[in-house]
């Protein structure tokens, strides 16, 4: 009984969701799925999906996730521009693994993102997930950053986030949101696999055309 009650409560505040979520959560999904892709169509429809969630995430004391979509906004045009780059060969950009010193950088960008951002919430925010927000948001910074680059890790930080991203939000009654970030996460594992197995298939195509 208690579990139909739960259940039952869930549906009613998904079937309550503004509509403005439901059209952001929407573009959200085709973004992500776009990236599984390597299209860039995921910048695009991305940037539907952020510049509605600044909004959403505004009303709802979420000021880091808030943040990091403003932030969204910026690398999505970024992004945009080096997918579309194309190489000596007339080829765009290819899947590539990160290298040292982009895991230092990385590492630099979450610990840096991570500082900044909780202070902020500690001090000036009546935000009552500063950690939680902070990190979630760490980690799509490192995340996006990396995307914009093609590197197959960007994967794992949207996966990492997308899961710790899913108690958040419910906890603020924005459980379609919730619901969002956990096809997020499921959508992340199959596009680090589908990246491998891009990259792989082409690093062997090379090696083999250089073979012969």
């Amino acid at each position: 009984m208690q579990e139909y009650e739960i259940l039952n409560q869930i549906y009613h505040n998904i079937e309550n969701s503004s509509y403005i979520e439901i059209i952001a959560v929407f573009f959200g999904l085709l973004s992500v799925w776009f990236a599984r892709k390597e299209n860039i169509l995921v910048f695009p429809f991305g940037l539907i999906n952020v510049g509605l969630y600044v909004y959403i995430y505004l009303i709802s004391g979420l000021y880091a996730a808030m943040s990091i979509n403003s932030y969204f906004v910026i690398m999505s045009f970024y992004g945009w521009y080096f997918w579309s780059k194309k190489d000596s060969t007339k080829k765009n950009v290819p899947i590539s693994y990160s290298t040292k010193k982009g895991y230092l950088i990385a590492a630099a960008l979450f610990t840096l993102s991570f500082a900044i951002i909780y202070y902020v919430l500690k001090n000036y925010t009546d935000s009552t997930v500063p950690i939680l927000d902070s990190l979630t948001t760490s980690l799509f910074v490192v995340g996006m950053w990396m995307q914009t680059r093609k590197k197959i890790e960007n994967w794992l930080f949207w996966i990492i986030g997308d899961a710790l991203s899913i108690p958040m939000v419910i906890s603020k009654g924005l459980y379609f949101s919730g619901l969002q970030y956990l096809v997020f996460m499921m959508i992340g594992i199959s596009g680090f696999i589908e990246w491998r197995k891009k990259y792989y298939y082409a690093k062997n195509k090379k090696n083999s055309d250089n073979g012969a």
